[in-house]
């Protein structure tokens, strides 16, 4: 449907009790879920999927086709979950033909000006705060927090419980449980206080400061620090997250802070 107000493609799917304001345009193929909120002047472009009970604020722009050179009109998605916050302005990309979609999980809050590029995977409970830009296919996993005007390469994969400094340049993988600051981007402590926030005893926070003590502070390589830790830590879900991270960082992992 359509007002002089609203402009709504007669095969969009909206859900019960969608709210959806003046002067916002909604394309063909978008759906939006149950109890969602869009404010004024929103644009929520073809190939758009919505969950529930979001909330989209003025001058959000969801959908449009990537900023990617390589884009050649392919079919291609963003696909949101539930009880998401997406602040004034931000921007969300769809897919390229490299993963066919750009995905944001669910409780996450994206803040004012925040930039989600092509084929980026957010998880789940993320908080990205004002003006920070993603690049294309960039990973961020469960209860991370991205502090504003940061700004992630692409590729990079950020760990769950991670806590970034606001201004960040991230050019490296940052792993699970730890806090990222300085310029460049290095290792600065394990984030304690977010692990307790969260439930983690201080016996658990205690093993994964041990655990980035070898792989930060022993002098080892990656490589040989992982194969220290395997031999020499019990395993635990976090000492094995830790590990495959590690392993399976194709750019390496950001380093560890040496004052000279």
């Amino acid at each position: 449907m359509s007002t002089n107000l609203t402009n709504i493609h007669p095969d969009a799917k909206i859900g019960q009790n969608v709210t959806i304001s003046p002067f916002t345009t909604i394309e063909k193929n978008v759906v939006i879920g149950d109890g969602t909120w869009v404010g004024s002047n929103v644009n929520i472009m073809e190939g758009t999927t919505i969950g529930k009970n979001n909330k989209i604020f003025p001058g959000a722009v969801i959908g449009a086709i990537p900023q990617d050179l390589k884009f050649q009109g392919e079919k291609t998605t963003v696909e949101i979950g539930d009880n998401n916050t997406i602040r004034e302005c931000v921007t969300i990309n769809r897919g390229t033909s490299a993963k066919g979609k750009t995905v944001v999980g669910s409780n996450n809050l994206l803040m004012a000006y925040t930039h989600v590029a092509h084929d980026c995977i957010l998880a789940n409970n993320i908080i990205i705060a004002n003006s920070t830009q993603l690049a294309g296919e960039v990973e961020i996993d469960d209860f991370a927090i991205i502090g504003g005007m940061s700004a992630v390469h692409q590729f990079c994969h950020i760990g769950t419980h991670v806590m970034v400094s606001g201004g960040s340049l991230i050019g490296k993988d940052i792993p699970p449980y730890v806090k990222a600051a300085r310029n460049p981007i290095s290792y600065a402590g394990v984030n304690s206080i977010g692990l307790r926030r969260r439930k983690f005893g201080n016996e658990k926070i205690q093993e994964i400061q041990d655990i980035y003590r070898i792989i930060y502070l022993k002098g080892m390589n990656n490589t040989d620090a992982v194969k220290f830790v395997e031999a020499e830590m019990p395993a635990s879900k976090e000492r094995d997250e830790i590990i495959l991270f590690v392993k399976n960082s194709k750019g390496g992992i950001m380093k560890g802070y040496f004052p000279e």
